[in-house]
């Protein structure tokens, strides 16, 4: 599973990104614009809202894990989930976890 999750990791910072940068590239290099742009109609500011909520209980989730577990390599998912996205953090936080739950005779360890 852990290289599945690295594959998506990979796959929600690039596809996200073409996007994004397309979007610059045609109108101009402003954060404030893409913000706005993303407030165009009820949909799309509950898109924003869903995926704000959803990055918010992923960064609480991993800081709790990280203090539990000392593993301080997966708090690298929560810069990867602000500044690229959900698409790349979430997956990448599961890969950077996984090395920590689960040894690689693939017993369970509860740390």
């Amino acid at each position: 599973m852990r290289n599945v999750f690295l594959v998506l990791a990979i796959w929600g910072a690039i596809h996200p990104m073409y996007y994004f940068i397309s979007w610059f590239q045609a109108e101009g290099w402003s954060i404030m614009a893409m913000v706005d742009a993303w407030h165009v109609n009820a949909a799309t500011s509950g898109l924003v809202w869903d995926l704000t909520i959803a990055a918010i209980a992923l960064t609480v989730w991993i800081i709790a894990e990280a203090i539990k577990t000392k593993n301080w390599l997966s708090l690298l998912a929560i810069p990867a989930t602000y500044c690229i996205g959900v698409s790349c953090g979430l997956p990448l936080y599961l890969y950077l976890r996984d090395r920590i739950v689960y040894r690689r005779d693939k017993q369970q360890v509860r740390v």
